[in-house]
């Protein structure tokens, strides 16, 4: 069965996790850096068009197969658009040997209590219905921590676990992402009362049921390794959070077990304007540097 493959391809397979997955606010910013100003599109209707196109030239590139890649997180209108005539997750797992996932949170509520919790998601149930349809394995939610509130982590890591449960309902992974600022005042300290709070609510999963998480690299090496050992998680994966390519993969490479989920990153240095041969050689060095430093290669 296509999920128990997929199961398999996310346990045990080295590798990492492309993020393509920028959405409303995100989109300008990451059409900037790929060369393509606010003022070649009007509306979002265009501006989502540019950034389909920008993700299949991506996912078409020879580099990106389940070889390094082993799984691609997509945002909604990529999930429903095409890739060489075919939708996107089936192209992505039998054209490519990668495992699709949905990013799934309408976005941050305003800052409260050193945090950012998620927006209501309304139709998140029809949402994964369609997903699961589509093929997709997993899902990806984020939300965001400023400072070390212990409060406010804690309401952090119950809301993602909540809705955790209700995607697992639908026989979907998902991915927990409560994303720890790299420019909070108290890195250090937010690091450690969101590890206590995820070890206790994996603690409290059901039987049979896991999770992943992405998490920003900690800023002492190795200081997730309980999560990333913990029977009830699939895999620990990290974002870039804005660091640069460079700088997060030394980062990466200091923490064992843990494996790159990067967006900014992974498309960094990528232009509309190169020609096939120069993207493709480009994402392809970008694909090796990650793997390396998702498989402790460097």
């Amino acid at each position: 069965m296509a999920n128990d493959k997929m199961a398999k391809q996310m346990t045990e397979k080295g590798g990492f996790i492309a993020a393509l997955d920028q959405s409303g606010g995100s989109t300008p910013g990451a059409l900037r850096q790929y060369g393509i100003p606010e003022t070649a599109y009007s509306g979002d209707a265009e501006m989502f068009q540019l950034m389909h196109e920008m993700r299949v030239r991506i996912m078409t590139a020879p580099a990106f197969t389940g070889d390094k890649v082993i799984g691609a997180i997509l945002f909604e209108k990529t999930m429903d658009g095409e890739a060489e005539g075919k939708p996107v997750p089936s192209f992505l797992w039998e054209n490519r040997g990668v495992v699709p996932f949905l990013k799934m949170d309408k976005g941050l509520e305003a800052e409260a209590d050193g945090v950012s919790l998620m927006k209501p998601i309304p139709g998140l149930d029809a949402l994964l219905e369609r997903a699961v349809k589509l093929g997709v394995y997993g899902t990806k939610m984020r939300s965001t921590i400023k400072l070390a509130s212990p409060t406010g982590v804690a309401a952090i890591v119950r809301q993602q676990f909540e809705i955790a449960a209700q995607i697992s309902g639908h026989g979907l992974m998902p991915i927990i992402e409560p994303e720890v600022l790299i420019k909070s005042p108290d890195k250090t300290g937010a690091e450690g009362l969101l590890r206590e709070e995820l070890l206790k609510a994996l603690e409290a999963l059901p039987a049979g049921q896991t999770v992943m998480l992405k998490l920003t690299i900690p800023t002492v090496p190795d200081f997730y390794k309980p999560l990333v050992d913990h029977p009830k998680v699939e895999r620990v994966v990290a974002l870039s959070g804005g660091y640069s390519q460079a700088e997060a993969c030394k980062l990466l490479a200091e923490n064992h077990g843990m494996i790159a989920s990067f967006s900014r990153a992974l498309t960094e240095g990528l232009t509309k304007s190169m020609s096939d041969a120069e993207f493709n050689a480009a994402i392809g060095q970008s694909i090796d540097t990650i793997y390396k430093a998702s498989t402790q290669k460097v």
